[in-house]
């Protein structure tokens, strides 16, 4: 862990401590007071520490992820000069998906070369270079051509910004659909004397599921003059802002998406249990009451059992992958309970990247669910790699337009994605009201 990683700690852990003082601090003048209030100069101390903890947050993870990219830089760097000890290379999952793209085993050395080849179209768009580098699917004319590198750093930015791929299952496809069955009915069976008749019983039956691809568009553009100077990683550049459209997109469809012309929300389904006799009944998603309207009860016993109930809710099979999901602004809502011993649900888990946990679970911080309100459904417990399924269709292309936009360069970058719940156990909501 690096000196900035332990410092960013050190300061979390000390801003954690006196948000709990403070925060006991009001929720003992709650009890004790008989309009049930707490002084207003120690709510709004409260929250001044609350947001101060969430800044504390963030650094942990900013030191995390820069000590990471300094590590790739430098693994990059060896690399190109010649440095065969440099320890890993080019990453694994890196060289996997070069090879995916062009139907065939790509070296490390290849991909360099390929790297340098695509840096060159960038800033020239010279046609030697663009075959050199993109041989594969490379059109005669000019057309779209896969970049397999740049594909890479874009997935790579969306990890980062989109937590769904990280905690979901992810499939590439080479077809415009994903498809499987629902496995949910089950074998009728009965109870028989030794001599007694059998009848006939009942044969379980799957459901289908499917899900289809759909396209996401960026297009950043450049003045040639930028394209032309040495000093500007123009690689980085256009991930960056593919990933920064690409990744928003996605991350709000597969939390809040209606699944037309986009993946599907796991927040947009019918409340139910789902029911594994038939398809209809199965895609329904459960909610569990906060057990207030637009918040929780009230300080002390009882304020969240909510979070007992969504865990009990969810069968044991998923409980091992189950994340708690919410966005900030919950998250420090939810930092502010204690049970009825005075146990606080949240507690910070650095090994988590300091997500948090609640109640021994993880906290992922989803930035597209809902703010606390009447009846929003702001928490979700879950098992995403069982629960939801995101779909990548081929890879990401890029058309270089040095034409119509002149003296700017446009890169109009287009992705095919897809996403959708498949396992609807695995995934509970909590709705904000009373029971």
């Amino acid at each position: 862990m690096t000196t900035e990683a332990k410092q960013a700690i050190e300061e979390l852990q000390k801003s954690w401590h006196d948000f709990r003082v403070k925060n006991d601090e009001r929720i003992n003048e709650i009890k004790s007071s008989a309009t049930a209030t707490a002084d207003g100069l120690v709510t709004e101390a409260v929250e001044k520490l609350n947001a101060d903890l969430d800044q504390k947050l963030g650094a942990v993870q900013d030191a995390i992820k820069a000590a990471e990219k300094r590590a790739e830089i430098a693994e990059l760097a060896a690399k190109r000069a010649g440095n065969s000890s440099a320890e890993g290379g080019i990453s694994p999952a890196t060289i996997k998906q070069a090879s995916a793209m062009l139907g065939r085993p790509v070296s490390e050395d290849e991909y360099l070369e390929r790297r340098e080849a695509i840096q060159a179209w960038f800033k020239g768009g010279d046609e030697a270079l663009a075959r050199k580098g993109l041989s594969v699917d490379s059109d005669p004319d000019g057309g779209y051509l896969v970049l397999p590198d740049t594909s890479g750093r874009s997935a790579t930015f969306a990890y980062e910004t989109s937590p769904m791929r990280q905690y979901a299952s992810v499939q590439t496809i080479g077809t415009d659909a994903l498809e499987g069955l629902y496995d949910i009915d089950e074998a009728g069976s009965g109870w028989v004397g030794e001599r007694e008749s059998r009848s006939e019983t009942t044969t379980p039956e799957l459901g289908k599921w499917r899900i289809p691809t759909h396209e996401l568009y960026a297009e950043p553009r450049a003045t040639q003059k930028v394209l032309d100077d040495a000093m500007l990683d123009v690689e980085s550049w256009l991930a960056d802002k593919v990933a920064m459209k690409f990744a928003r997109a996605e991350a709000t469809a597969f939390v809040t998406g209606d699944g037309e012309l986009k993946p599907r929300g796991f927040t947009t389904y019918s409340a139910g249990t789902p029911v594994g006799t038939s398809t209809a009944g199965y895609r329904v998603i459960q909610q569990v009451y906060s057990g207030a309207s637009a918040g929780f009860p009230s300080a002390g016993s009882g304020s969240a059992d909510a979070f007992i109930d969504m865990i009990a809710a969810m069968k044991a099979p998923y409980r091992a992958g189950a994340v708690w999901a919410m966005n900030r602004s919950t998250m420090g809502a939810v930092r502010k309970l204690r049970d009825a011993d005075d146990n606080y649900y949240w507690q910070p888990d650095f090994r988590e990247g300091a997500s948090g946990t609640i109640l021994g679970f993880p906290v992922a911080e989803f930035n597209d669910m809902a703010d606390i309100a009447a009846n929003s459904l702001s928490i979700a417990f879950a098992n995403f790699s069982v629960g939801y399924q995101i779909v990548d269709s081929n890879s990401v292309r890029v058309l270089r337009d040095p034409y119509t936009a002149k003296p700017e360069v446009k890169f109009y970058t287009t992705k095919r994605v897809g996403g959708d719940v498949v396992n609807f156990e695995a995934i509970k909501l909590m709705k904000f009201g009373a029971l």
